[in-house]
Formats: C-alpha cells, sequence, structure tokens
C-alpha cells in the first residue's frame, strides 16, 4: 500500500508504517501539485494543507484521507464521502493541548506578559506600574462551544477560580450545569456576561463570522477574547478595530483566516494582542498522539474496517462499505 503525507508526521506514527507501507512525503500542502504521487496512492494524511475535490478525483486509487486533527475544514469531505472514501480524524487526540494554550493566552493577557516584556526590554522599568494586569480568580469565563475541548477549558479554569458560562446550541440546560456552567442559550448575551471568552467551535457556515463589530461591542471594555479554534470565526478587521479602539482590553489568537498571516497583516500589529502560529495542539505529547490515531484508523479502513472516528459516518452509506465489520478501536 502507498500513503502519501502532505508533511511528514512525528517518527512515533512513522513507526507504525514502517515495512506496511511505501511512504511519500511531499513537503507541499496542495496535493494537486504532484498529480503523479497522487495516482496509485491508498491513503492522503494531511495536517494544516488542502485537499479539494479535484485532488479526490484525481486519485483514482485513493481509499481513505486522514487528517491529524479534529477540525477538517480544509478537506472537501463532501465530495469524499460521495465517493465512499472516509475522512480520518482524530478527537480527543489534542483536547488538553488547545485547553492549556487557550488558558495559557489568559494568563499571558492577564498579567500583561507581552507588553511587560517588550517595554522592559527597551530600559521601560515603569511598565510596572502599567495597571492592566488582574487577577484571574473570581472572573467569569464564557466558553463557546462545549465540546470535548471547551469542557477540558472550563476544567482548568474551574481550578483556578473561575466562574464558568457556556454556550452550545448542541446541548441543554440540563447538560450544560451538570458541567457546573451557567446556561446562555443565546451567545451574545454570553459575551456581555464574560470577563473572557474562549472559543472552541468549528468553521461552519453558521459560525463563520460569528463574532463581528456588534457582537465586540457588547463585551466588557476590560474583557479579553481568546481563538484557538478556527481563524474566520472572528471577523478579523472588526477585531483589529476593537484593539485599536479600545472596544475590548485584549485578544489572543493561535488562529488566523489566512495561514501563515503576511508580517503586515493588520492583525499583527495591534495593541494588547498575543498571537502564535497555529501552535496549539502540537506539544509532544499531542502531536504523537494525533499521529498514532490518525495512521491507525487510515490502516484500519485499507484492511476494510469501519473505523468509528471520521469526519462523516454517512461515509458507511456507501455501496464499498455494505457488510463490512467495525474495527476495534
Amino acid at each position: 500500500m502507498k500513503f502519501v503525507m502532505t508533511q511528514a508526521i512525528c517518527p512515533e506514527g512513522m513507526e507504525l508504517l514502517k515495512d506496511r507501507a511505501d511512504i511519500y512525503v511531499a513537503d507541499n500542502q496542495n496535493p494537486n501539485n504532484y498529480p503523479e504521487q497522487m495516482q496509485d496512492a491508498d491513503a492522503l494524511i494531511v495536517r494544516i494543507a488542502k485537499c479539494d475535490g479535484q485532488a479526490i478525483e484525481n486519485s483514482p486509487n485513493l481509499k481513505v484521507i486522514g487528517r491529524t486533527g479534529v477540525g477538517y475544514d480544509t478537506v472537501d469531505v463532501e465530495k469524499a464521502t460521495s465517493l465512499g472514501i472516509p475522512v480520518v480524524i482524530t478527537p480527543g487526540a489534542n483536547n488538553r493541548s488547545v485547553a492549556e494554550h487557550a488558558v495559557a493566552m489568559m494568563f499571558a493577557l492577564s498579567k500583561n506578559l507581552a507588553e511587560a516584556q517588550r517595554e522592559m526590554c527597551k530600559g521601560n522599568w515603569e511598565i510596572r506600574g502599567a495597571g492592566k494586569a488582574f487577577e484571574l480568580e473570581g472572573k467569569t469565563v464564557g466558553i463557546l462551544g462545549m465540546g470535548a475541548i471547551g469542557r477540558e477549558t472550563a476544567k482548568i479554569c474551574r481550578g483556578c477560580g473561575m466562574k464558568i458560562a457556556g454556550y452550545d446550541p448542541f446541548m441543554s440546560r440540563e447538560e450544560m450545569e451538570k458541567l457546573g456552567a451557567d446556561y446562555f442559550a443565546d451567545y451574545e448575551e454570553l459575551l456581555s456576561a464574560s470577563d473572557i471568552v474562549s472559543i472552541h467551535v468549528p468553521l461552519t457556515e453558521e459560525t463563520e463570522g460569528m463574532i463581528g463589530e456588534p457582537q465586540l461591542r457588547k463585551m466588557k471594555k476590560t474583557a479579553l477574547i481568546i481563538n484557538c479554534s478556527r481563524g474566520g470565526i472572528i471577523d478579523e478587521e472588526a477585531l483589529v478595530d476593537a484593539l485599536k479602539k479600545g472596544v475590548i482590553a485584549g485578544a489572543g489568537t493561535d488562529v488566523f483566516c489566512s495561514e501563515p498571516p503576511g508580517t503586515g497583516d493588520p492583525l499583527l500589529n495591534c495593541p494588547n494582542l498575543i498571537v502564535s502560529p497555529h501552535s496549539a495542539a502540537q506539544t509532544k505529547e499531542a502531536v504523537i498522539k494525533m499521529a498514532q490515531m490518525c495512521v491507525k484508523g487510515c490502516l484500519a479502513v485499507l484492511e476494510g474496517k469501519k473505523w468509528p472516528y471520521v469526519a462523516d459516518r454517512k461515509v458507511y452509506d456507501h455501496p464499498r462499505w455494505e457488510g463490512k465489520d467495525w474495527a476495534q478501536v
């Protein structure tokens, strides 16, 4: 069997393929750029890369697509599903990593660490009296999306003495309150009530641009907003304007509408902003778990087994999966 990878996965993931597959590592994020390699590919593993319908259609031997992560907005899942090709994802593998990253941004912003370091290194010792630092204990963190990562973020925040407010359109009041979070049926009301907002929803037609200028103005002037989910959920132009005008106190983002952003991107030149290069899920532990889970899923599919962790389970309604057994996870 042949595996094509847009980028190499970690050695622990590669080890699972040793003596089992031929591997081509493209070091190129677009499979359309190496069609000759895709002609006989049984499996394609993507990281931060795009796999559109054209790449799938032009890969006649393709049987599975693996995505080392839980988001799959860069993969044409609809096209893959129509052809009976499962898109394997790795839910749970990076929960703690992303949650810790979000909370780290909360700490960095609440203690004004980025500005303090910049100014102190320029000789400005008096930055210590800027009056921007505050304690997290007793503050309300509003979590948009109480899925696995949102719940893990809430758990860490609760351990810091914070109050939890939650919004999730797929969760009832009873379910939310069982998690120890105040229930909000309207996410804009959650924005108004929160001292810090942490975003943990996927990028979909419904969530794209859900935080724009009107929503940012509903937040407290002292509030912070954190996005470790996907670029495009926050309107970047509106966020730039809000930060420069003091509509909110600060923001942290690990994700961008265009990745990587250019050095002249207005967002990168905002006050009270902390950024990271889409690295929230890139701890050593998470990288290993994601790679191994992805490879195991792809191998199961190639053995004709139904792997449960896929982007769309409707793929198993395709005739090619009729009568097939579920894989043992």
